[in-house]
């Protein structure tokens, strides 16, 4: 039995769906999964046409709207929406430093988390698709990695979709994780050379707090042990709509004059603390880089090897001189397990995913090349979290798939640019079909 209730301009209904852990075990564990049915009040009882939305990440449950936020006001005036709790995120069977030790230790917890990633993602689509649609087949609304899952689902059903809709998250087909961060770093470098131009005072306010951390490496009020790397990846906002703004509104208040002299005041702190944090989306730290594994070849720890190659990065030697101090993102490293009290205990487990050789594939071109799906795709300019060109050079390997490019927004246009963004996408899928 499912709950409903009302929103301005909407009706909700919880949904709880019962799908094997492992697909290729049927008939073994199961885990329970959470989705959210969005109806307008005005077309409740119609018989509208299925879109189900997966949220960026991974590790992230789908946004919670009040109303109709965002683009969802906009789908709902075409469909019945589905936002899908993924696999170990939100209300779905939790996957964390609580659960993951009743899987055993790192070895069995390791091999548990790797079917969390999109292929099971998909086939969990698939599993609870009949129940929800009757069998008909439905759009795929993919934000991110959500735009991940979905060029998994054209690559493997094709048949459970009637449209795929990607927002900033085409990913590349083929390329290893250390291609993925090569052409990340230098796109990282542009955001914060941009940042400090429209906020040339940041770049003394950062050098300042920089030079604190490194000196001293203090715990925050909720245990996060702030280092100068840690403290280097606030730069994640600068992927976002309005995150310049909201970093220079970070770094104005870092200080406080205390009796021992100066220190990093309790605002600062409780702010980094929760941007820090991936206390509520650990999974976002431990498959991450497994998101672009596929064969024989081990990830090991990428963005860590990589960023080595990137040496302007390194705050110790800008500090020593007097150049700026780099923000990064979009990056998790070992120190990562270090840091967050909500990841230690999973540093022995995040090692040996990152060792792991016997990845599936995730996409297959040919199947990909042969697509008859009617596919659009926003692809945003200088995107810090995915690739343009690798978007791009994808997006030409899928038959039929339609782009639309734009500097217009960032990484999170489809929140920021909301109903333009989605109505763009939904008349050239039209068009297409």
């Amino acid at each position: 039995m499912s709950t409903s209730y009302r929103q301005p301009g909407v009706v909700l209904s919880d949904r709880r769906f019962t799908v094997p852990l492992d697909h290729d075990a049927p008939t073994g564990e199961t885990i329970e999964l959470y989705a959210r049915e969005v109806a307008a009040s005005d077309r409740v009882d119609r018989d509208l046409p299925w879109l189900v939305y997966l949220q960026g990440g991974p590790g992230f449950g789908a946004n919670r709207f009040v109303g109709k936020e965002a683009w969802l006001g906009r789908a709902l005036e075409d469909y019945r929406v589905l936002l899908l709790d993924q696999r170990g995120t939100g209300s779905s069977t939790p996957v964390n430093r609580q659960t993951l030790p009743l899987r055993g230790g790192p070895r069995e917890q390791a091999d548990h988390l790797a079917l969390f990633r999109a292929d099971s993602i998909v086939r969990d689509c698939e599993a609870i698709r009949p129940a929800v649609t009757g069998g008909a087949p439905w759009a795929v609304l993919g934000q991110s990695f959500g735009g991940f899952c979905a060029t998994n689902y054209l690559s493997t059903a094709p048949e459970g979709l009637s449209t795929a809709l990607i927002t900033g998250g085409l990913p590349t087909l083929d390329r290893h994780a250390d291609d993925v961060y090569r052409a990340a770093y230098p796109r990282m470098e542009r955001k914060v050379v941009a940042h400090y131009a429209r906020y040339p005072q940041d770049i003394e306010r950062a050098r300042r707090i920089a030079e604190y951390v490194l000196g001293n490496e203090p715990v925050l009020n909720g245990g996060y042990r702030l280092t100068v790397e840690a403290f280097q990846s606030l730069g994640t906002m600068l992927g976002r709509g309005d995150g310049s703004h909201r970093l220079h509104y970070l770094l104005e208040h870092a200080f406080v004059r205390t009796a021992q002299g100066p220190a990093l005041s309790d605002a600062f702190q409780e702010d980094v603390q929760a941007l820090l944090s991936y206390a509520g989306h650990p999974l976002y730290a431990l498959v991450h880089e497994a998101c672009y594994a596929q064969g024989d070849r081990p990830t090991a720890w990428s963005a860590e090897r990589v960023r080595a190659d990137f040496p302007q990065f390194d705050a110790a030697k800008s500090l020593a001189g007097d150049g700026p101090v780099l923000f990064t993102g979009e990056t998790v490293h070992p120190w990562t397990f270090d840091c967050d009290p909500a990841l230690r205990p999973l540093r022995d487990t995040a090692d040996l995913l990152a060792e792991r050789t016997d990845w599936a594939p995730l996409y297959d071109p040919a199947r990909l090349a042969a697509n008859e799906v009617p596919v659009a795709a926003a692809v945003y300019h200088d995107d810090m979290y995915v690739d343009t060109e690798h978007s791009l050079h994808t997006a030409r390997t899928i038959r039929g798939l339609r782009t639309y490019v734009t500097d217009e927004f960032e990484h999170d246009g489809v929140r920021a640019g909301g109903p333009r963004v989605l109505d763009r996408l939904l008349a050239l899928a039209r068009d297409e079909a």
